[in-house]
């Protein structure tokens, strides 16, 4: 994918990429010259894209090469469809969420401060991430969860494989956030830092984590509901005989529908929104109520975001008690890192290390790359071409599909992206629905919805496209609600003014303004389109497989047959796949997107 050119202006979703500054250029036909034009700036990492292909080809080789050793029939845990069982599911659920949630944020501040303040690093660093960000996630889970059970008790394994799928789902998004934020940092305030003679603690405590913290808060909100995509795919993931199911929503759901327990699918839905209205209350709408106080602006919003919940906790005495309980504690460290750490100059040479050490290291980096490029190209070499021309059809089914799930989103997107992005009213009423809507994972429906169409006429096609439309249709209408909300209001007094009414107004105005953001959005919806193949395309359902043709389908049964070149061959296919879709397409309307379409 694409890397982040900054973030959006407040009121504005963040998602990843994210596009800070609107950046929208067009020349209005037979108008003034609203919209203007800049060079854009193109960083191309081509020998840093190859090193992290390399990479993950190595991981996924070292990790087929641990399921070897694993055994050919695991059990999986049973799921209780008792009443009594749903609160502790839930609380399951939510604690790996959760655990996730730290890891990504741990991962985030050092990953991306890392990349932000270390040009050597940053040549490494940012292509390894924004091919990793490209790779499909679901294809790297039978390779997670058979290589861990390899090494570790199935029960282990299986925890600590949802955990980093639901991380890498989460970090990617949210160090891009960060790694913008450190990069776009105001010049006067790097000055006034270095005046105040600021330490690396303090520094990232009065000025990093401020200027950057709507960008994470809003970041984090989105990662949070991706990752209920990907937890329930976790929860509930069955190849073959190896069943590494988890209790948890997701396998209540999924268990629900294999007995067509109808009542238990609507209790298992009812728990799911639930929880998702109540973290969105209590934790998600006060973040972005008390975030609101670092943005940087002149003028004072009219409509600043509110938070009943927020407001509650600000006049709670027991907090303010608390809170004033810790300030000497919190004094203290400060006065601690000031003093260990003073501070020292950017421009300040630090002392490197021996030579003849990091020669060492990379040489034994470069030997070990080696070595995993070597094995896994012997063990694609011995995949017959038969295989390979399954390959090649499931790639371009599968291709077909993710055309159809994003062709049916920007149908109704757009115009419904627009409207509550422009309709003051219209987003008081639907904005919160739609967000509540966003949260619910479109894997927990999957089952409901193999339900309605598996006794029909191609009907897991219609259900595998039906998937792959509910895990990408909210990515592209949140960031055209962003690019719409975006508008300034001078231009839409101009327009008019200049009496553009239409096609006309959409031509010359709405289309420019939300590109950048329509380019973004289009992005990520086609990553979560690919991920969703691998559970849309090949289903155990009711005591029976369902498949269709797709390389989704293709590394399933790979995993399930213990066909271990196919699984690989499989699995890079998809991510060369995506990799290149996003060089050679997405790529190019992003800059097209940073040339035309920008607003200064």
């Amino acid at each position: 994918m694409i890397l982040p050119i900054g973030r959006l202006e407040m009121g504005c979703i963040y998602t990843r990429p994210c596009a800070a500054r609107l950046k929208v250029h067009e020349k209005m036909t037979q108008t003034p010259q609203i919209f203007h034009t800049a060079q854009s700036k193109k960083s191309t990492f081509f020998w840093g894209d190859l090193l992290a292909i390399a990479l993950v080809v190595v991981l996924l080789y070292l990790g087929i090469r641990l399921a070897w050793d694993v055994p050919s029939v695991i059990l999986g845990r049973e799921i209780s469809l008792s009443p009594r069982a749903r609160p502790w599911y839930t609380l399951l659920s939510v604690g790996r969420m959760v655990a996730a949630y730290i890891l990504s944020m741990i991962f985030t501040l050092f990953y991306g401060r890392a990349a932000a303040y270390n040009r050597r690093a940053e040549k490494l660093l940012m292509p390894l991430l924004d091919v990793l960000q490209s790779v499909p996630i679901l294809s790297f889970l039978p390779v997670v969860l058979l290589g861990l059970s390899a090494v570790m008790p199935e029960k282990a394994a299986a925890e600590l494989a949802s955990i980093v799928l639901i991380f890498t789902s989460q970090s990617w998004n949210l160090t891009f956030a960060w790694y913008q934020s450190l990069t776009t940092i105001p010049k006067e305030l790097r000055e006034a830092s270095l005046i105040f003679r600021l330490n690396t603690w303090m520094k990232f405590k009065r000025l990093e984590l401020p200027f950057g913290m709507i960008s994470l808060v809003w970041n984090s909100m989105m990662s949070w509901a991706g990752g209920w995509f990907f937890l329930m795919a976790a929860e509930a993931f069955t190849v073959g005989s190896r069943n590494f199911r988890l209790p948890g929503l997701g396998a209540y759901l999924h268990e629900a529908a294999n007995q067509s327990n109808f009542v238990a699918i609507g209790w298992g839905l009812a728990a799911l929104i639930l929880t998702v209205v109540i973290l969105d209350q209590v934790v998600w709408r006060p973040l972005i109520a008390w975030s609101d106080r670092f943005k940087l602006e002149m003028i004072e919003s009219d409509n600043p975001p509110t938070s009943w919940f927020f407001n509650l906790m600000s006049t709670s005495q027991l907090l303010r008690r608390l809170r004033r309980l810790l300030l000497p504690v919190r004094e203290a460290f400060d006065r601690f890192q000031l003093r260990r750490f003073p501070m020292h100059s950017e421009a300040q040479a630090r002392p490197s290390s021996s030579r003849w050490s990091v020669i060492v290291l990379l040489a034994g980096f470069a030997l070990a790359v080696l070595y995993g490029l070597t094995h896994a190209g012997q063990m694609l070499f011995s995949i017959p071409l038969n295989q390979w021309a399954q390959i090649g059809g499931g790639v371009l089914a599968t291709l077909l599909r993710v055309v159809a799930a994003l062709a049916i989103a920007l149908a109704w997107t757009i115009p419904l992206g627009v409207g509550i992005g422009t309709n003051p009213r219209l987003a008081r009423v639907l904005q919160p629905l739609v967000q509540v809507a966003a949260s619910v994972p479109a894997t927990a429906l999957f089952p409901v919805v193999l339900l309605l169409f598996a006794g029909l006429p191609g009907g897991l096609n219609i259900a595998a496209v039906l998937l792959m439309l509910m895990g990408t249709q909210w990515y592209l209408l949140f960031n055209i609600i962003a690019g719409a909300s975006a508008i300034p209001q001078d231009l839409k007094y101009t327009s008019r003014l200049m009496q553009l009414k239409g096609w006309q107004r959409w031509r010359t105005l709405v289309l420019p303004a939300i590109f950048p953001y329509l380019v973004t959005g289009a992005i990520t919806a086609s990553g979560g389109a690919w991920n969703a193949s691998i559970v849309a395309e090949y289903q155990n359902f009711g005591g029976q497989t369902l498949s269709i043709t797709g390389i989704g389908s293709l590394i399933a049964r790979a995993t399930a047959a213990g066909d271990y070149p196919l699984l690989l061959a499989a699995t890079l296919a998809m991510i060369l796949t995506v990799v290149l879709a996003n060089r050679l397409f997405w790529r190019r309307l992003y800059e097209l997107a940073e040339e035309k379409y920008r607003m200064e």
